[in-house]
């Protein structure tokens, strides 16, 4: 399949920059008149509260593809409320440093009832894309609770949400555990996606709590190593710095250094059975990109702010390019 063709692409994404990344997909996709990507969303982050079963990362990627995400925030529905947030602390329910908004804890009521109903979810990701032309398919990394636990320097241990949000990630973590990984499996649909792909797109989201618990699940690894596609990830480390969030410290928890070539790095070159086949470094980290190349990686040089879905979309076409698509 060559240049300009009409490529079957998944894309691996979590966060707040998978969520961008994922519109470019879309809009890149769409001019080639290529079919809808499958995104494989990481479910690491999610977490019980109050009653109800959240899904950041995969809200987040259903918000922005279905145009109802709050862009000056960067996270929840635009234009919501917090009324109900506001009564459950007054009864001192939930955690007061996560907001709940009103239209937010509504995708969270329904998605909780379907659950309970014995919906997997897979399935209820499957409804909820119902309701909106998202013009991609999601699917979760696992229908299993997996959920992100940060254990600390002491030995104590914490949600990962609650590292994030409340603490801003400031307590020094030692390690990220997803307790009961070793015995998930792919959602339905992952590994036949990854095996009928033409390209594997990662997503600039972080390595360590967004791609990392994806890679994680057994059965996705060993199906990115059979697969015919190209893998190709896209640096989120741009001049030495974090785009969002504070990915730099999960990095150097896991003893990765802040640049494009040392995430390069950890990833891994797929013929040493790592992950990548190429990727994507920022002009800002062009002297990077022989490092990249001497691990066995094509390196590509592309600018990579997602400013706007039209830059986002350049990347995706660059990416498709380092694919020979």
């Amino acid at each position: 399949m060559g240049a300009g063709s009409s490529p079957r692409a998944v894309v691996l994404a979590g966060g707040v920059g998978g969520s961008k990344f994922t519109l470019g997909v879309r809009s890149a996709l769409a001019r080639r008149g290529a079919p809808e990507a499958t995104v494989v969303v990481n479910t690491g982050d999610d977490l019980w509260l109050s009653g109800v079963r959240l899904q950041p990362d995969v809200d987040s990627i259903v918000y922005a593809l279905a145009g109802a995400s709050d862009t000056v925030r960067g996270w929840g529905r635009a234009g919501d409320t917090e009324r109900v947030n506001q009564e459950l602390q007054a009864w001192g329910a939930g955690w007061p440093w996560f907001t709940l908004g009103d239209l937010d804890l509504g995708t969270h009521l329904a998605r909780t009832g379907w659950l309970r109903e014995g919906l997997t979810p897979t399935q209820v990701i499957e409804r909820m894309s119902q309701r909106w032309p998202l013009g991609a398919r999601l699917l979760p990394m696992t229908d299993a609770e997996v959920d992100t636990r940060v254990v600390l320097e002491d030995g104590s241990d914490l949600h990962f949400q609650e590292w994030w949000t409340r603490h801003r990630a400031a307590l020094a973590p030692a390690r990220f555990e997803n307790p009961g990984i070793s015995s998930a499996a792919p959602a339905p649909g992952v590994v036949e996606a990854i095996a009928d792909a033409d390209v594997v797109l990662v997503a600039p989201s972080n390595p360590v709590v967004s791609i990392g618990p994806i890679l994680a699940v057994p059965g996705i690894g060993p199906a990115l190593q059979a697969t015919s596609a190209r893998v190709v990830g896209v640096s989120p480390i741009i001049g030495g710095r974090v785009v969002r969030g504070m990915a730099d410290v999960c990095l150097a928890a896991i003893g990765v250094e802040t640049s494009a070539a040392a995430v390069a790095a950890h990833y891994g070159s797929r013929g040493s059975r790592g992950l990548l086949d190429a990727w994507l470094v920022a002009e800002e980290d062009a002297a990077l990109a022989p490092a990249v190349s001497a691990l066995g990686i094509d390196a590509v040089v592309a600018p990579l702010w997602m400013t706007d879905a039209e830059a986002s979309a350049s990347i995706v076409d660059a990416a498709l390019g380092a694919a020979g698509l």
